[in-house]
């Protein structure tokens, strides 16, 4: 009777198991809605189409045409020590996954032994024993609560494969920014070296015409502050290269002394960046989703909280054998076994249990929130994004007529001062102004394209999320 007893309670436990107590997760709402608003016109000049897989394919930086960047980027990947903290943090969630997972199963255990005990008394004899027994437990998820801890446990996995694309990202991003920053530093101290050149030959013509009684002292003492302040600014960008490029060496995982750049071509591309719809950003962020993960997963702590109303019950069995010599172990006589079941059910708790659910609760709208205002400033990123790169190819054509301009009226006052026909002052005035219009272009065309980086890590990159249960 016992063993019939016990199959048709495990029968019910499993049919029982087949529910889930708590909300089964549903996908918080966002806002949406057809385009952004700073999206450029199908016209516009200043924003050209692009493919729209341009990003899917992953690399994305491509787009710069910058060989030397392409070869930089994979050693991101292999080397930078944020991503590989991230994908073993993710290794670690997906550990914990088969680690719950496995509760779901019976445990099963094993256990063999023998003993010699005798004694030195008249009536004591030595003798032999072995035993040898195979247990079995098992909790059955009668109301879900394993299934939740699961479910939990695989939104935190796919959380955390979401944050490692999110580092390698930043991570990227921040490499192509520390790389165009660096070629910004490089044209910069050529527009610099030869300006200083050029102050070297002004000097010059000033000493001559103060030594000849044309020019006042005061000539030679402007241009060799001009001079002197362009020699300052060399060696003001001298250390701003050298400390962008110790950025570029730890972000590929070397130490600054054993890497270096050397000055090379900076190709100014501005890419193209394909824009998409707004819906699709739900699905490129990786901080989207990320944020939404952690939604699902503190939903399913609500189910876990919940099932603590419930009895909870556990079945075993047990099957072994004792015996004086191991060839006896297995006869028949010496087998032992035993059922068991056991429900266990909490009274009274002073409504700790009811505390714990509105805990879980309070934290899953927490987590719908936080969801929420990521969805919302994702927008916004790809809005500012949108503006600043408008804004900076409406001013290129302006910086390059503007350093175009004051280069001319550079030449001219010079060649009037030799003349005599203007002050020295006008020609510091000028080659003041006409070097920092060039070195103002020079840093427009980094910033266009640190902009275009900033766009693409506002979209997403180049990656999707996983499809998810």
């Amino acid at each position: 009777m016992k063993t019939p007893l016990f199959a048709m309670i495990t029968a019910a436990a499993l049919l029982m198991s087949a529910c889930a107590v708590g909300p089964d997760y549903q996908r918080p709402a966002t806002p949406t809605f057809g385009a952004y608003k700073e999206a450029p016109a199908a016209d516009a000049g200043w924003f050209p189409a692009a493919p729209a897989d341009a990003l899917d394919r992953g690399a994305w930086w491509q787009l710069f045409n910058d060989a030397e960047l392409n070869a930089l980027m994979p050693r991101v990947e292999v080397s930078n020590q944020n991503i590989a903290a991230a994908v073993a943090a993710y290794a670690q969630a997906q550990a914990l996954v088969r680690e719950q997972r496995a509760s779901l199963f019976p445990t099963v255990g094993a256990n063999a032994g023998a003993t010699r005990s005798g004694g030195s008394g008249s009536n004591t004899g030595t003798g032999n024993s072995v035993q040898a027994s195979v247990s079995a437990s098992w909790a059955p998820d009668l109301w879900g609560a394993l299934r939740r801890t699961v479910e939990s446990a695989q939104a935190g996995a796919q959380a955390s494969e979401a944050d490692l694309a999110a580092a390698r990202l930043s991570a990227q991003g921040l490499l192509a920014s520390d790389y165009f920053g660096l070629r910004d530093a490089d044209n910069e101290l050529v527009l610099v070296r030869a300006s200083v050149e050029g102050y070297e030959r002004a000097l010059q013509i000033t000493t001559n015409r103060y030594n000849a009684g044309i020019a006042p002292r005061t000539d030679v003492l402007q241009a060799q502050t001009t001079l002197a302040n362009a020699r300052a600014d060399l060696a003001s960008l001298t250390a701003q290269r050298a400390q962008l490029e110790h950025a570029i060496a730890v972000l590929v995982g070397q130490p600054p002394a054993e890497f270096s750049l050397a000055p090379s071509t900076w190709s100014m591309t501005v890419p193209a960046v394909p824009l998409g719809v707004p819906s699709e950003l739900l699905q490129r962020r990786p901080d989207i989703a990320s944020s939404e993960r952690a939604v699902a997963q503190a939903n399913a702590q609500i189910g876990i909280q919940r099932s603590a109303y419930f009895p909870s019950l556990t079945l075993s069995a047990s099957a072994g054998s004792s015996a004086s010599r191991v060839a006896d172990l297995f006869g028949a006589s010496t087998n032992l076994w035993s059922l068991g079941l056991s429900v266990a059910q909490t009274i009274f708790d002073a409504g700790a249990t009811r505390a714990r659910v509105e805990q879980a609760e309070a934290g899953r709208d927490a987590a719908v929130a936080k969801y929420r205002q990521t969805v919302l400033a994702a927008f916004q990123a790809v809005e500012d994004q949108l503006s600043a790169a408008r804004s900076l190819a409406e001013q290129a054509e302006l910086r390059r007529a503007a350093s175009e301009a004051a280069d001319l009226t550079e030449q001219q006052l010079l060649n009037r001062y030799a003349a005599g026909q203007v002050s020295y002052t006008d020609v510091v005035t000028a080659q003041a102004s006409a070097l920092s219009a060039r070195r103002t272009l020079s840093q427009l065309a980094a910033n266009r394209q640190t902009s275009a980086i900033a766009l693409i890590q506002a979209l997403g990159g180049g990656w999707h999320q996983s499809s998810q249960p």
